[in-house]
């Protein structure tokens, strides 16, 4: 392994890390509850859903980096899925709401498990069939 690599390594390393923080507060800004003052707070279920869901954008951008050739299509592609499973996510959770009453997001707000892990597995499953298309 070469110089030029581990350089290389290191600024995907960074650029991703920055990335995965900025996607993740940007979501943030797209729930009725503050995620990060309800994972301060002990909030398990918003805890689980913010893990899952950074599991699944790092996938997603683990995917990106391995089939991308430069490292600025590699964050375009990692924006754009983001973009996606944003909104798949916010068309999930209406359907659910209006079809099955079920409340994801107020009952993770709520602190029930089941609901956040729910919400996080959704993210999941998106973020691995987003990476198939890759």
């Amino acid at each position: 392994m070469d110089f030029n690599i581990l350089v290389g390594i290191t600024v995907w390393t960074l650029v991703g890390a920055v990335l995965l923080f900025v996607l993740m507060f940007v979501d943030s800004l797209f729930t009725k509850y503050r995620d990060f003052e309800e994972v301060k707070n002990g909030n398990m279920a918003v805890t689980s859903r913010m893990i899952m869901k950074l599991f699944a954008q790092g996938y997603i951008l683990s995917s990106s980096i391995s089939t991308s050739n430069n490292l600025l299509e590699a964050i375009v592609v990692s924006v754009v899925s983001f973009i996606i499973l944003l909104v798949i996510e916010h068309l999930v959770h209406y359907l659910l709401r209006i079809v099955a009453k079920f409340d994801l997001e107020a009952g993770t707000q709520q602190g029930k498990l089941g609901y956040g892990l729910f919400s996080g597995a959704l993210h999941i499953v998106g973020a691995l069939i987003i990476s198939s298309c890759l």
